[in-house]
């Protein structure tokens, strides 16, 4: 996927991706999580998510990572917030009170621009990368957070050859081979929503579940 895929969406208002209302499973599974309140946690691919506000509103420290500049102003002008304007390194941030948004691409993100951050939260980011993409990203974010650190993974599992991404089909088998040198991971729950999902359903897909993984960083960076 090309940063111009991503620009073109956000620019013609093609984001079915982006939630109306907080991630359900977010509200369910967070607090059980055991965070303190003020726990810094990064929110990769995070558009304009809701769910950023929510997680400020518990007294965390959000520091979201957007690729689309057009995302990031959204977020701050459905909020009515005036965000401060800044720049760093590759990345122009946007920030008000509990909330970064750093705008840029992920990759280019070091440990030292996370440091703090003890938490993740990946609703968007691991679905919205064709594979190859996805195990750079995995490897990526294993190396950029500290031992200890907690969080959630929300995925989608379906039969990839029944329709194409994004949100890209990531089977548990690609999730553990990813992740579990660095990370103990829990399934809470997996659930089929194909009946919840019109475009999976007119596009021929016969089965579609959401899968939530509690993580635990075991792997030093």
């Amino acid at each position: 996927m090309q940063a111009d895929f991503w620009h073109k969406r956000w620019e013609s208002d093609q984001i079915g991706f982006h939630l109306a209302q907080v991630n359900p499973y977010l509200q369910q599974y967070w607090p059980g999580l055991g965070l303190a309140d003020q726990a810094r946690v990064l929110v990769p691919l995070c558009g304009k998510s809701l769910d950023l506000a929510w997680l400020a509103s518990r007294g965390h420290q959000v520091l979201g990572i957007e690729l689309s500049e057009k995302a990031v102003e959204d977020f701050f002008r459905e909020h009515q917030l005036q965000p401060q304007v800044s720049q760093q390194g590759a990345f122009k941030i946007y920030a008000h009170g509990a909330i970064q948004l750093w705008c840029g691409d992920i990759f280019a993100l070091a440990a030292e621009d996370v440091a703090g951050c003890t938490a993740l939260y990946d609703r968007a980011a691991m679905i919205a990368l064709p594979r190859q993409m996805r195990q750079r990203y995995a490897a990526h974010i294993n190396g950029l957070l500290p031992h200890g650190s907690r969080g959630l993974l929300i995925t989608m599992d379906y039969d990839q050859a029944q329709l194409d991404g994004p949100p890209f089909a990531v089977l548990d088998d690609e999730v553990r081979e990813s992740l579990e040198g660095s990370w103990q991971l829990q399934v809470e729950t997996e659930r089929d929503i194909l009946g919840e999902s019109w475009k999976f359903l007119q596009g021929g897909v016969t089965r579609l579940v959401e899968r939530v993984y509690r993580l635990e960083k075991t792997g030093t960076r």
